[in-house]
């Protein structure tokens, strides 16, 4: 059977106002893997569609107040309608671009915590996955490391099992499909730095996927409540990676992780200022404030928590700095 020849497609894409791609496409500059590019403009990842292979590009090319994205495809289907309506929905979950604000900083632009990140940070949305799977698979890295750790095994489990694709003069990598997951073992994951509790949990998740038994459109028709309760019957997975799975792989609003060290520890004592780490039922009982919208106030919670540390990293350095020249 011939192959089909490259093509190349262009679109525009206009998410809500306010949006900007460089704040939230940031986390993929932070944490680095063979999957996803960020170059601090454009945005650039290898989809699978079936057996061919697609890249996308994305860039901004107008202001967060009246957001425009310029999105090209490169691959034998570009030209497809099916390759665009792909690329929508992956940027849809991966780059946030369903989301909408405006409600979100009306509901809660007077909050102490959130409001000076709302204005310092406007546009900022939340960046995820392309699809429920790669988001569990992603999550079950990260249980209980820290994120380049985890990240630094993605981008292994990529390079070993992720299908490549020569585009431009450079190689890409496709994040790998749960029916090549679903050939390894628990045995022959631990090839990749992992536990047996988290190689057993990807086996079983991967063969989940792989028979049908669970899928992204599926997961994509159940309330929140439902997936959680899909998801933590599986051996592994826990309520704080199926929230996980809800935030950063489904694209719900109200998502919210309650027992992510980030949130029990992190933010309530860099950002609710508790001399030691809080409850997962504590954090849930504080974030009620911010319902409907759990998610985006996590994700800018979080950005006022980065800006908070980096004063404090100054302030550090210049009062060391006092003191160097006061004893000089």
């Amino acid at each position: 059977m011939a192959r089909r020849a490259i093509e190349r497609a262009s679109f525009e894409l206009r998410p809500s106002a306010p949006y900007s791609l460089a704040r939230t496409a940031a986390r993929f500059a932070r944490f680095r893997d063979a999957v996803d590019s960020f170059d601090g403009e454009v945005y650039a990842r290898l989809l699978q569609l079936g057996p061919q292979p697609l890249l996308l590009r994305v860039r901004q090319v107008a202001p967060p107040s009246r957001p425009r994205l310029a999105v090209e495809l490169t691959g034998p289907s570009a030209g497809d309608e099916p390759a665009r309506a792909a690329a929508l929905e992956f940027a849809a979950r991966a780059l946030g671009t369903s989301h909408e604000l405006r409600a979100f900083y009306r509901a809660l632009g007077g909050d102490p915590l959130l409001g000076p990140a709302m204005r310092r940070e406007r546009g900022l949305s939340i960046a995820g996955f392309g699809d429920a799977f790669e988001a569990l698979v992603s999550a079950i890295l990260t249980q209980q490391v820290n994120l380049g750790f985890a990240f630094s095994i993605r981008s292994e489990l990529a390079q070993s099992l992720g299908r490549r694709a020569q585009i431009d003069g450079r190689s890409w990598i496709a994040f790998p499909e749960a029916e090549r997951l679903a050939l390894e073992d628990p045995d022959s994951l631990r090839r990749f730095r992992l536990s047996g509790a988290k190689a057993r949990a990807l086996a079983v998740v991967a063969r989940a996927f792989a028979s049908g038994e669970l899928s992204d459109a599926l997961l994509r028709s159940l309330d929140d409540a439902a997936v959680i309760e899909r998801l933590t019957a599986l051996h592994g997975v826990g309520r704080w990676t199926a929230d996980t799975v809800l935030l950063r792989g489904l694209a719900r609003r109200d998502a919210f992780p309650g027992g992510d060290l980030g949130v029990v520890k992190h933010l309530a004592q860099g950002l609710l200022g508790r001399r030691g780490p809080a409850s997962e039922a504590q954090m849930r009982a504080f974030a009620e404030r911010w319902r409907p919208y759990r998610a985006y106030a996590l994700v800018y919670a979080y950005a006022e928590l980065a800006t908070r540390l980096r004063s404090r990293r100054c302030a550090c350095r210049r009062t060391s700095g006092a003191r160097t020249t006061s004893r000089r």
